[in-house]
């Protein structure tokens, strides 16, 4: 007859499992092991680190995969949760059965290397990197355990990578933007072309509602408040349509009670998708939506669009109230966008022409064919 296991051990998918009170708390793990005997030191190990809390008020083992938890459960309002939760999940085969004490940079480089190798940007490896800086900190300064000790005794410095590879940004000129515009299916050519007319992003011309839309009578026009929970920076937007804008919010208008831009009656979850990619193939262009907001905000610098205006028309942070505007303050922003519109016959206007050299990287930006200026910091 075998011999009997320790109780509150139960093998599951080839492993065991520990289901056990302790002291009047509760451990449920896995112990990594199939073999009985190492499964029953663990537990052991585990039952005398119960031990040493309630006797002695030492700091109970938590894994990251515990303390990642805890941060998504108390995190649910976050607009950011869902992100931080696809970062949490590849994060957690590189360290999720770790110690959280055993958490530090040496213990990701093996998630860093796989990012380069999958070819990701530091920058996108970055935001695993501050997730875990910021769970560690919370640790160590805010999670309170029942004998009043942080989960953590002190955080370790998690030093962010360098960003020296990042992609710079592809303002579009003319003929770039007709000739990815006309391999565009409708329903996207349509969201585009309100893009680089009023420098929203991809999730605000997506989320764009009805509801939001305000009438200006005295202009003949209307604008958008776009609330700050669908903004980047948290702040209501507001969005001007000039005449191109415009034409396109008329040329949608009725098609959903809801929202403004759809595809087949439905909302679309982002503008770069599989057709805007094949897109930017045919046409030999690897442009971002994102590079749809640059292109408007450097067209609005060639035009002579003051700092200002152009900080409220791309909805970019400024300490204003951007959102409380008289109606000749919404007609002079107005104004300022329909200066990009008139680019487009307006030859004698200051025009912006990009010149690429691919060899060098050198970028120049020509403004009626006179003046020439670096295009760094354009906007």
């Amino acid at each position: 007859m075998g011999r009997k296991k320790m109780p509150g051990l139960q093998k599951r998918g080839g492993f065991w499992h520990i289901d056990k009170k302790v002291f009047g708390g509760r451990i449920c793990e896995s112990t990594g092991s199939d073999s009985l005997e190492e499964a029953e030191k663990y537990l052991a190990k585990r039952i005398e680190e119960a031990r040493q809390v309630v006797m002695y008020g030492a700091r109970p083992k938590r894994t990251f995969r515990e303390a990642a938890s805890k941060f998504l459960r108390e995190n649910q309002h976050k607009k950011s949760i869902q992100s931080d939760a696809r970062q949490l999940e590849i994060l957690d085969k590189y360290i999720g059965d770790l110690p959280i004490e055993a958490v530090h940079i040496g213990a990701l480089q093996s998630f860093i290397a796989d990012m380069k190798k999958g070819g990701r940007k530091n920058r996108t490896a970055n935001f695993g990197l501050q997730i875990v800086r910021h769970i560690l900190n919370l640790a160590a300064s805010e999670w309170m355990d029942d004998n009043g000790l942080t989960w953590l005794n002190s955080a370790p410095k998690i030093k962010l990578l360098p960003i020296n590879d990042a992609r710079k940004p592809y303002p579009l000129n003319w003929e770039e933007q007709e000739r990815l515009f006309k391999e565009l299916p409708p329903h996207l050519r349509q969201m585009a072309l309100f893009a680089v007319n009023t420098g929203c992003r991809d999730r605000e011309v997506c989320s764009l509602r009805w509801e939001w839309e305000i009438k200006i009578p005295e202009l003949n026009t209307s604008v958008f408040i776009i609330p700050g929970a669908t903004v980047k920076n948290g702040e209501d937007r507001l969005v001007v349509l000039n005449k191109i804008a415009l034409s396109v919010i008329n040329e949608v208008r009725g098609q959903h009670p809801e929202y403004v831009f759809t595809y087949n009656g439905r909302p679309t979850s982002r503008i770069l998708n599989s057709a805007w990619k094949k897109a930017r193939k045919r046409v030999d262009l690897i442009v971002r939506v994102h590079d749809l907001k640059h292109t408007f905000g450097r067209r609005l610098r060639a035009a002579g669009v003051s700092f200002e205006d152009r900080q409220d028309l791309l909805g970019h942070k400024s300490g204003r109230i951007t959102t409380h505007y008289s109606a000749a303050e919404i007609g002079n922003l107005i104004a300022a966008a329909n200066k990009v519109c008139e680019n487009i016959r307006d030859l004698n206007g200051p025009t912006l022409t990009l010149l690429r050299y691919r060899t060098t990287g050198v970028t120049t930006v020509q403004v009626n064919a006179g003046q020439t200026y670096a295009a760094t910091n354009l906007h």
